[in-house]
């Protein structure tokens, strides 16, 4: 069984890159911890993109823009929870927001009144948010996104595009990782009723919903892609796709669980013109808490309600046992009106992390690499033969990910930056403009070790 694990592979199957070695060395603790959980645990994690080889280092602690891991190694950490601590690792205004609560208990599986102060925030900050109904991930909050549509319609076809990522809801389950004509996983019901559409390609995307436009229930998007490589949606693309859902009687979902609270006080989608039904929000309206939202125009989130509604009329959005948990909703009213005092966080953040996009082209050579993102979200795309501009989920996939992630475990091993490797980055309050210098340093000193200066590649 361990022969067919990419983690028990030995060193001697392949000469191992110095900075390889150089990992090895820092983290023995790590790998000794890591044989343990493999044995536990699906292979070794309980997220599918937190492992990488050889194996991932285990956190001890984290503060401010650092991670611990349990060999004492610090790292300025840009993965930040997923991209979910925009005020960096146990902010003061969040932990005493928790020490506050935990003494007042922290499970209630009641209506509390802490669930009360973060919906005015999001409703007053978010005009869709006419009402909301918490779940506990966002994978729920688009699982529920999908069921509202199709019952506000009475059509069953839903609407994503090729490289989207909405969670592991075996709804929306298709068409995530490249090529996008096979199957993400076994054990799926029939996907008949989701069709992709190409991002950024308006042209494309209108002809692939005329084919199904009697049966089109609604479209859901990233005004970002996240997973699909960090590359923010055109904004005509995204009103040309909103006005066919207008005229065709479809709703029009915008998933902002990445960008809600992340860009600016409130969502993209705001800065675009856009007016969607319904809207998805995560990560950062938790303060680092679990948290999922779906919220949206009260004609279409009434439907959910119980009270009014017949079995045979309405839609079942239950929530879950630690939906809206005291805790997650207080952290998220911390973050939220920390960010609301201090709007200066998001021109800072969003300057840096445009300093870093930059500084990316121009050490490595932005016939090298394409630099995606947009305010404080920023991916190094290595460019490889036939892609020379990264708009879309495909071309993000052409490019040469064997490189990324050797210039990710590089920083990692070898100056204290940690990139989930292959993944995007994320700037937050806790970062200083000394770390964008080192990252740059750090950067010039992979290129002149680690790059063939003809081609870029190793």
């Amino acid at each position: 069984r361990a022969a067919n694990n990419t983690y028990w592979a030995q060193p001697h199957v392949r000469r191992l890159k110095p900075w390889e070695r150089a990992y090895r060395k820092k983290t023995p603790g790590s790998k000794k911890m890591f044989s343990r959980s493999a044995r536990l645990h699906v292979n070794g994690v309980s997220h599918n993109i937190r492992y990488f080889e050889p194996y991932p280092f285990m956190t001890k602690s984290a503060a401010g823009r650092h991670l611990v891991d349990i060999d004492s190694n610090r790292y300025v950490d840009y993965w930040m929870g997923h991209w979910a601590l925009i005020l960096g690792h146990r902010p003061k205004a969040v932990r005493d927001a928790l020490a506050a609560q935990i003494s007042a208990g922290w499970m209630y599986g009641t209506l509390n009144e802490q669930t009360m102060a973060l919906s005015a925030m999001i409703s007053k900050a978010v005009p869709a948010a006419e009402r909301l109904r918490y779940v506990a991930s966002g994978t729920e909050a688009a699982m529920y996104a999908v069921r509202l549509a199709r019952a506000a319609t009475g059509r069953r076809v839903i609407a994503k595009v090729d490289g989207g990522w909405h969670g592991y809801t075996s709804d929306l389950l298709k068409t995530v990782n490249w090529p996008f004509s096979e199957p993400e996983s076994t054990g799926m019901v029939s996907d008949d009723h989701i069709v992709s559409i190409p991002y950024n390609d308006l042209s494309g995307s209108v002809s692939i919903l005329e084919g199904v436009r009697g049966n089109l229930a609604g479209m859901i998007i990233e005004p970002v892609l996240g997973g699909g490589g960090c590359i923010p949606a055109e904004t005509s693309y995204l009103r040309g796709l909103q006005e066919f859902a207008e005229k065709n009687g479809s709703l029009f979902m915008l998933d902002e669980i990445v960008t809600g609270f992340r860009l600016g006080y409130g969502c993209a989608y705001q800065a675009m013109g856009l007016d969607p039904d319904l809207v998805t929000l995560g990560k950062i309206v938790g303060g680092g808490m679990p948290i999922g939202v779906v919220c949206g125009r009260e004609e279409i989130m009434k439907m959910a309600n119980t009270a009014e509604m017949s079995r045979t009329d309405r839609c079942y959005v239950g929530g879950g046992t630690f939906s809206a948990n005291p805790m997650s909703m207080v952290a998220g009213a911390a973050t939220l009106q920390t960010l609301k005092e201090s709007p200066q966080t998001y021109d800072r953040i969003n300057r840096m992390g445009s300093r870093v996009r930059d500084d990316m082209a121009r050490v490595l050579g932005d016939d090298r690499v394409a630099a995606t993102g947009t305010g404080s979200l920023f991916m190094t795309h290595f460019l490889a033969d036939g892609v020379d501009s990264v708009n879309n989920a495909t071309q993000a996939a052409k490019c040469d990910q064997a490189a990324l992630r050797d210039y990710h475990m590089y920083l990692m091993a070898n100056d204290g930056i940690f990139f989930l490797p292959g993944k995007l980055g994320a700037i937050s309050a806790a970062h200083t403009h000394a770390d964008v210098r080192e990252l740059r340093a750090a950067t010039e000193r992979f290129a002149s070790e680690a790059l063939k200066p003809d081609t870029g590649k190793q």
